[in-house]
């Protein structure tokens, strides 16, 4: 993306995220702008990593898939309780999108201290919330699960391998967000309503996912 077109992507895809944060009944409670704006911010994400990642064709498209997964969960959950296996099923392929072009840069847990906290981790917030599971979704939540805290390490692996990197720093940061948005969603869905529930969702969400987007090297200038 042209540096110049940087401020305009930013400035829509923050105005397009507040729309669709704002549909929630605390805020404007209009359902519709959640139909509009939140597949298009995710778009919006897709946009800004399109030209990305030339030179490394393979990571490109296992991100650009795990992006366009995304997009499909996220249209799933449009409808929150129809939606919610389809949507759970589109975002478990999209981490393990990520996680083979992750794999690509670093083998699969090159550092074990990433996977032994992100395990630990998501162990806890699952055995917190496992009473209000109901049975029908308790082993697709944790092969979720599994996906989600094995992609998440793997970025932070990819980071230890070269904490120099200001991209794989980002890319960690955008793992680390993934699992805090699920969390806190899985939280909303099976523990009881969160206040704001849909701000610090999305809000994670979408950062999580620009932070993975922009871990694809930028497109060279032209002289």
């Amino acid at each position: 993306m042209p540096a110049l077109h940087r401020p305009l992507w930013l400035l829509a895809t923050t105005m397009s995220a507040l729309l669709a944060i704002a549909s929630a009944p605390w805020a404007l409670g209009q359902p519709w702008l959640n139909f509009v704006f939140k597949p298009l911010t995710t778009v919006l994400v897709i946009a800004m990593a399109w030209p990305r990642g030339r030179s490394t064709p393979r990571l490109r498209r296992w991100v650009l898939g795990g992006l366009g997964l995304s997009l499909v969960g996220d249209v799933a959950l449009l409808w929150p309780r129809e939606g919610f296996l389809p949507g759970l099923v589109g975002f478990l392929l999209a981490h393990l999108a990520y996680l083979v072009a992750f794999m690509r840069v670093q083998r699969l847990a090159a550092r074990a201290l990433p996977f032994a906290l992100y395990g630990l981790v998501s162990a806890l917030v699952l055995a917190v919330l496992w009473p209000g599971v109901p049975p029908a979704l308790r082993v697709p939540v944790v092969l979720y699960v599994l996906a989600l805290a094995s992609m998440a390490a793997q970025a932070a692996v990819l980071w230890l391998a070269a904490p120099g990197d200001a991209a794989a720093r980002r890319l960690a940061i955008g793992g680390a967000l993934f699992l805090v948005s699920d969390a806190l969603l899985a939280s909303n869905r099976f523990a009881g309503p969160l206040p704001l529930a849909s701000l610090w969702v999305l809000a994670t969400y979408w950062t999580a996912q620009a932070c993975i987007a922009s871990w694809l090297a930028p497109p060279r200038s032209r002289s």
